[in-house]
């Protein structure tokens, strides 16, 4: 990022967090009671918690922006003042949340500073002050234009963000240095609502969820259990060529395994509990490499023997809160396309590109292994915390290097992030954008010196010494539920033909023609396509909509010309009416496309 970029991006995040000023200073004037708390800039925009006497709505948002209007042309200035900590708590007094904030910089031995905007002494206009530690706009009321921010939405929000604390009223505001990117950033948004994989899953049949079952756990339809085995199958195809076996384990464990692995101690709080008839405590999966390492674990092994590579799509349980869960993005019951390779240190790199092969292969089936699509980030040791890793040191050293050449040896647009490393070892994490320019992170691979220590994994060297290899571990898709969320708002439903649950839809154009309609419907089964047939009642025009709707590829149109000719009349999602076709040679052409991405 240059030095210009960085400049505009923190002018636009202090103007942001000038905001989360107005818009408390704002609430004051009307609900005087409510209790600020904290506010600060983020990615879109802005945020500020309060505490309500009263409870308000969506409703009064709009009087809220407008009084911040009105505020700003005052707000030519933000002016910082240092007090002492029994000044800070004098004007604080009936606010435990900012009291609360106090007594923490205290402790930290920082400097307590006030800020305040809007002060007039000549018209006795004492302004609006705020515990508040900098970084704002010096004149807001000049460098903020008042259409280019708004007021959002409202959500609650825990104080500290634990349950446990007191429920606040959060109030979300959008802002940019101008209305016009306001604008674009408000159809942006609108896009997003229209893909809300929520309301496609349910437009397509593709999931559901029942309150008998339970929250964060989707239940999958035929069409919805039809994409994940799609997609489950394409990687497995393709890591099978690089010698992956297939592995099965079991759903629980005792917590034995977790305290070894040292799982138990980073998730002992989020694993679901299990008892049986006897005292013996279980608990359901929170993940699966140490079920994997067992059966590394379960008999000799020898330089020969090396690497193993283990697969498994299985699914794992986290206990998450509540309010946390959404949809697909964030659920209880996660299913991992999960790989393991337990290999001699020499032999990491061209396994490392073994799976990088693999990731390149499946993105760029769904359109998104390309340049400027993709980067990855390298997460790596923080230097100045080295007891917070676990492992050798030069083994480290020699790791993250590898993985540094290996992105440059690949033409991998990446960035290193010191300090982002697991305990175990570093990693890589593929980050793509969707159709929308938003980032997600999917695929990993890791690499884990710590597990074969902690459950002492060993293989007979050439020389006859028994020597420790090194864990990777690797997900393509990583979550399905989350891959899903995400591959369903990117292709908005439309997702490509090797991946569509329906294929083909047949349409009769009256009754008459459903015995055609069948024949050329086994014919395309036949020939591995999934294909469905309409011959309701309905209209041949609604059928077409429904068709349509349903985002099928491929809509063929049957009747007395097609049934004469043994041909379709072709109508692609993609670019409209094709005319009619002979039914072998649309076969031809359709598979042709298949296999081209495949």
């Amino acid at each position: 990022m240059s030095e210009q970029q960085n400049n505009a991006r923190d002018s636009l995040q202090d103007k942001r967090h000038t905001l989360a000023h107005l818009l408390a200073a704002a609430v004051a004037k009307l609900y005087p009671d409510a209790k600020p708390t904290i506010g600060p800039a983020i990615d879109n925009g802005f945020y500020y918690d309060f505490a309500f006497s009263e409870p308000i709505t969506e409703a009064d948002l709009k009087k809220i922006e407008k009084q911040m209007r009105k505020i700003l042309p005052a707000w030519n200035e933000m002016v910082s003042e240092k007090v002492t900590p029994d000044q800070a708590r004098e004007i604080y007094k009936e606010n435990k949340y900012k009291l609360e904030l106090i007594d923490e910089i205290q402790q930290s031995k920082n400097d307590i500073t006030l800020y305040t905007a809007g002060k007039d002494e000549s018209r006795d206009v004492e302004g609006y002050t705020d515990l508040c530690k900098g970084g704002h706009s010096e004149n807001p009321s000049k460098d903020i234009p008042t259409k280019s921010f708004t007021l959002s939405s409202l959500a609650g929000a825990y104080w500290r963000g634990d349950e446990k604390n007191d429920q606040l009223t959060r109030i979300y505001g959008l802002s940019f240095h101008t209305k016009e990117e306001l604008d674009e950033y408000k159809k942006h948004l609108e896009e997003a609502k229209k893909r809300d994989h929520r309301k496609i899953g349910k437009e397509l049949d593709l999931f559901t969820f029942s309150d008998l079952v339970g929250s964060g756990l989707p239940l999958w339809t035929p069409k919805g259990t039809l994409l994940r085995e799609l997609i489950v199958d394409k990687i497995q195809n393709l890591q099978a060529a690089y010698g992956y076996e297939r592995v099965v384990i079991p759903h629980i464990t005792k917590k034995d395994l977790y305290e070894k692995s040292g799982h138990w101690e980073k998730f002992g709080d989020e694993l679901f509990k299990v008892k049986g008839q006897s005292d013996q405590e279980f608990v359901l999966k929170p993940m699966n490499c140490p079920h994997h390492a067992q059966i590394y674990a379960s008999k000799p092994r020898s330089y020969r023997d090396l690497p193993q590579r283990y697969m498994e799509v299985t699914m794992q349980y986290r206990d998450e809160q509540a309010g946390e869960l959404l949809g697909l993005s964030r659920v209880r019951s996660i299913s991992i396309d999960d790989g393991h390779v337990f290999a001699q240190e020499k032999d990491i790199e061209h396994e490392i590109l073994n799976i990088i092969d693999v990731i390149k292969k499946f993105y760029g089936s769904l359109g998104l292994f390309e340049k400027g699509k993709y980067w990855v980030s390298i997460s790596v040791r923080d230097p100045q915390k080295p007891a917070d890793y676990l492992g050798d040191t030069q083994m480290w050293k020699r790791a993250e290097s590898m993985l540094i050449d290996i992105c440059k040896e690949q033409d991998m647009k990446h960035k290193i992030m010191p300090g982002e490393a697991a305990f175990y070892g570093p990693k890589i994490d593929f980050m793509f954008k969707d159709a929308l320019d938003r980032e997600w992170q999917l695929a990993t691979i890791q690499l884990d010196f710590v597990q074969p220590e902690r459950f002492n994994l060993e293989y007979t060297d050439i020389d006859g010494e028994k020597k420790r290899p090194v864990m990777i571990h690797r997900a393509i898709a990583g979550s399905l539920e989350r891959f899903l969320s995400v591959i369903i708002e990117h292709f908005a439903g439309a997702f490509p033909l090797w991946l569509s649950p329906v294929q083909m839809t047949i349409i009769p154009v009256t009754s008459d023609f459903d015995e055609y309609g069948t024949e050329v419907r086994r014919k395309l089964q036949r020939e591995g396509f999934r294909v469905e047939i309409s011959n309701e009642s309905e209209t041949l025009g609604k059928r077409i909509k429904l068709a349509q709707a349903a985002k099928t590829p491929y809509m063929l149109i049957v009747g007395e010309k097609e049934s004469k000719t043994g041909s379709v009349a072709v109508r692609s999602r993609e670019d409209g009416d094709q005319g009619e076709i002979i039914l072998d040679d649309f076969i031809e052409q359709t598979k042709s496309i298949i296999m081209d991405i495949k």
